[in-house]
């Protein structure tokens, strides 16, 4: 009873808190003008057919390590969980381990409570560099998954809020992403390509109904890993030719428009 009437007490507190300060998703100072591949932290991983210099990339965490075999030595924006900076369980080791010595242009940390000085200091501590450096707090991630996909969400445990990945998605569409291919993000899989540990995935739930919400909205959300494509229902990457085909056919069919750029900024 106490630990209900604890949780309701912050939900509460959150929720007033969104409301009255009104806070805006993260946005670039150049906002994405095609489309844009977000690459995730599961196991298997497929580079998108026809991709080019025209994407920009998005990798998250430990996902890096994907981009760099394919050849891409800097992603254009990371997103990358606070306690991978400090932590010592296997995940936050395996994530410094295999980021160490890299570098990209645009990083995102979410959560980061501490003192800029420090979170720079520990990204220094694994020789980690970026062209900008932006702290993302927990009201700019529930604006990011409100203003797009359209869900209020207080983040009160792991099956209450979206994981990283989702939320690089939200934030591709959000900043203005012609079509978003997904890759290495499956909420049936477990484990990570960064370690062998098979370690749990969380938010298994809230990612299948984001996926399957921005699906509805009309979104161009693709993956070009076929298990995910059959699983959850996106429509497989397929080139941008046919992704242009599946576009205009959803536009046909009942499924609504995906809303512009500008529609979701001013919403």
């Amino acid at each position: 009873m106490a630990a209900q009437f604890s949780e309701l007490k912050k939900h509460y507190y959150r929720q007033i808190k969104y409301h009255l300060t009104r806070p805006k998703p993260p946005m670039l100072a150049e906002r994405f003008d095609g489309p844009v591949l977000v690459v995730g932290s599961a196991p298997v991983s497929n580079k998108p057919v026809d991709f080019d210099e025209s994407f920009k990339v998005i990798t998250i965490n430990g996902s890096q390590m994907v981009t760099k075999a394919w050849g891409i030595e800097a992603p254009d924006v990371t997103l990358v969980q606070f306690n991978q900076i400090e932590g010592t369980n296997t995940n936050a080791v395996e994530v410094r381990r295999v980021l160490n010595g890299e570098r990209t242009k645009m990083l995102y940390v979410l959560l980061w409570r501490k003192e800029r000085e420090r979170l720079e200091e520990g990204l220094r501590k694994f020789n980690y560099s970026y062209d900008k450096l932006e702290i993302v707090d927990r009201y700019k991630r529930m604006a990011l998954l409100d203003r797009v996909g359209g869900v209020k969400c207080s983040e009160l445990g792991a099956d209450d809020k979206c994981s990283n990945g989702i939320n690089a998605v939200l934030f591709a569409i959000y900043n203005g992403a012609s079509e978003v291919i997904i890759t290495g993000i499956n909420p049936d899989s477990g484990g990570h390509v960064y370690n062998q540990e098979n370690l749990a995935r969380l938010h298994v739930r809230k990612d299948r109904e984001v996926l399957e919400r921005l699906l509805e909205r009309g979104y161009p959300v693709f993956t070009s890993d076929p298990a995910v494509s059959q699983s959850i229902g996106l429509p497989l990457w397929k080139g941008k030719t046919e992704a242009g085909r599946t576009v205009e056919a959803d536009a046909k069919g009942k499924r609504p428009a995906p809303l512009t750029a500008a529609a979701v900024i001013n919403s």
